[in-house]
């Protein structure tokens, strides 16, 4: 039978599309600023890589020529929900790979169950770095930065914002992974940039609390030269609301390392001087690259609205997993690569995204590394913008690999 007699079956195995599950909150408080932008990011990435519409070097169709096709699932609800939704992507749908999760709770059960299944999953935007601390995963990887980058560039930005006069700190984060991990970090980091700063208040209410007038009654009751806060989705929002009619911005240099998500909607209510976060080189932080100028386009376009953070994390998150996936198809002769291809080729990769290069270099290769930049809120004409943006390599607010984030913060950063 001649070689030409299998090129047909041959043809029909490459271009069979590839299922990828995508999580994120579609309803509930993390929905609008989080789960919907994630969403939409993840549309246009299958829409535009399906018609080879994404620039260099994504312009291959989907992946490896393989159309995608994208299986929604929704986020909210308890950890448990989302182990059994994980489990239904795996086991009855029947997906190649699962690529979501914001909150740092559902990473940490989902992962483990991962790894049970054996199913590549990529984690796009949830920050807790025990991920990989606590544990190694063959079958698990994170394409975005872990709060110990967030929290670090924190400390460094506000001690160099405020000339080193820091002489106490106070914090009101979400009591769970996330915001006790992002705490944490930025109470180390700041008492090994200045030594001598006190801690005034650490609060912590539950996730979701929605209310914060007791919390926020104490942390002015502290009087603290800075405020830390790591509130993401809606209880940023409602902090916002809450903070600003009492003083809180204005007595007070607050940190939000996540408050790019809400620097648009809210930007009558964020007076000028705010420290603003993005989790990373993302939004207004993100670089004039080819990729960008055509990510954000696309997204304004659509949606009406540019993308934050949210949005390019996924988009960075889909376009890793392809760059991984073409390198192991490469590496196979052109055929369809198998999972443990896919992962092999995964470890310690190097690629380009809309926010610039991203490493996979820590986490035994399986969680990334980026810069990361922050600046001050400023209203120029009605728009919020960033003023007084410094970056910070992606090696001078991460870790080397193998070493916790608590130990390298409490050894001076040292490498």
């Amino acid at each position: 039978m001649t070689a030409a007699a299998f090129a047909p079956a041959a043809s029909l195995a490459q271009e069979a599309p590839l299922k990828i599950g995508v999580v994120t909150f579609l309803s509930g408080p993390a929905a609008s600023p989080f789960g919907v932008p994630a969403r939409n990011a993840a549309e246009i990435m299958v829409e535009m890589l399906n018609g080879t519409k994404v620039p260099a070097p994504y312009a291959a169709r989907g992946f490896g020529g393989a159309a995608l096709q994208m299986q929604l699932v929704d986020e909210s609800g308890p950890a448990t929900t989302q182990v059994t939704e994980f489990r239904n992507l795996a086991q009855r749908d029947n997906v190649d790979m699962v690529i979501g999760y914001v909150s740092s709770g559902n990473c940490l059960a989902v992962a483990p169950v991962a790894e049970e299944l054996k199913k590549l999953t990529v984690f796009f935007d949830c920050g807790t770095p025990r991920i990989f601390e606590e544990k190694s995963y063959k079958y698990v990887f994170r394409t975005a930065s872990t709060a110990t980058m967030d929290s670090v560039g924190a400390a460094l930005y506000v001690k160099e914002l405020k000339a080193g006069k820091i002489k106490s700190i106070a914090g009101v984060n979400q009591n769970y992974a996330w915001g006790q991990d992002s705490w944490v970090d930025f109470e180390a980091s700041m008492k090994q940039l200045t030594p001598g700063v006190q801690v005034a208040t650490s609060q912590m209410p539950k996730l979701f609390a929605g209310q914060y007038n007791a919390e926020i009654s104490t942390v002015l009751g502290a009087k603290a030269d800075v405020v830390h806060s790591s509130f993401w989705d809606g209880d940023l929002e409602a902090f916002i609301l809450q903070a600003g009619p009492r003083g809180l911005f204005k007595r007070s240099t607050v940190i939000l390392t996540t408050g790019e998500t809400a620097m648009y909607k809210l930007a009558e209510h964020i007076p000028d001087g705010v420290v603003i976060g993005a989790r990373g080189p993302y939004g207004p932080y993100a670089p004039d690259n080819e990729l960008n100028r055509w990510f954000s386009k696309t997204f304004a376009d659509r949606y009406g609205v540019p993308p934050n953070y949210a949005a390019y994390q996924m988009a960075q998150a889909i376009l890793g997993t392809k760059a991984a996936w073409e390198k192991a198809q490469s590496a196979n002769g052109g055929n369809r690569p198998s999972t443990d291809q896919a992962i092999a080729a995964f470890e310690r990769l190097t690629f380009e995204s809309p926010a610039g290069k991203v490493e996979m270099v820590i986490g035994a290769g399986h969680q990334a590394i980026t810069e990361t930049a922050y600046g001050v809120s400023k209203l120029v004409k009605g728009k919020m913008t960033v003023a007084n943006v410094k970056r910070y390599p992606a090696t001078m607010v991460n870790p080397p690999d193998g070493v916790k984030a608590a130990d390298w913060i409490a050894n001076g950063f040292k490498k």
